[in-house]
């Protein structure tokens, strides 16, 4: 079985999950649900990834309430009908290391995985080979790096990134 499916690579999409309300005191950071603008602005731009091909073969959220929320949306406009799976490599205070391990063991050609600032900037950096970069990962923002096997650390390439105020002014 190669690595990465048929074609030799694998096609990662990483989200960042919408727009949340806001932390509570004594409340557990885990539990932020999105905001009803952060459902709008989310399904905006996953209408405008499914036009762009995305098809994953698997959905793979961190288990904070928000970003299962975003994993659900994306189920639903990219008619995904398989079950989410739940990672802890993707919680805020991830380690992309751990993340890339877990891209490695999944064996699809798509794989979506749904996550949290500061993880989204430095699994981003880290999936191009590249961890000092700096990236500013939006809330509700999608991007698709193209990975091709290797036996170090991943060399992808960002092939697109997507903000939610880019998505809006597609839509319309």
């Amino acid at each position: 079985m190669p690595e990465y499916g048929q074609r030799g690579h694998v096609q990662v999409y990483l989200l960042r999950h919408g727009i949340a309300e806001n932390a509570r005191p004594g409340a557990a950071d885990r539990n932020r649900a999105l905001t009803p603008e952060g459902k709008k602005k989310l399904r905006d731009v996953l209408r405008v990834a499914k036009a762009a091909g995305v098809e994953p073969g698997i959905v793979v959220t961190s288990p904070y309430r928000r970003a299962q929320e975003s994993a659900e949306i994306a189920r639903e406009v990219l008619d995904f009908k398989d079950a989410l799976s739940f990672a802890n490599c993707l919680v805020p205070g991830g380690d992309p290391p751990d993340v890339w391990a877990e891209i490695r063991s999944l064996r699809v050609e798509q794989v979506l995985l749904v996550s949290h600032e500061p993880l989204c900037g430095r699994l981003l950096a880290y999936l191009l080979g590249c961890p000092p970069l700096d990236v500013e990962f939006k809330k509700g923002a999608i991007a698709r790096i193209d990975i091709e096997p290797s036996s170090g650390g991943p060399r992808g390439s960002l092939q697109w990134l997507l903000t939610a105020k880019l998505a809006e002014g597609a839509a319309k």
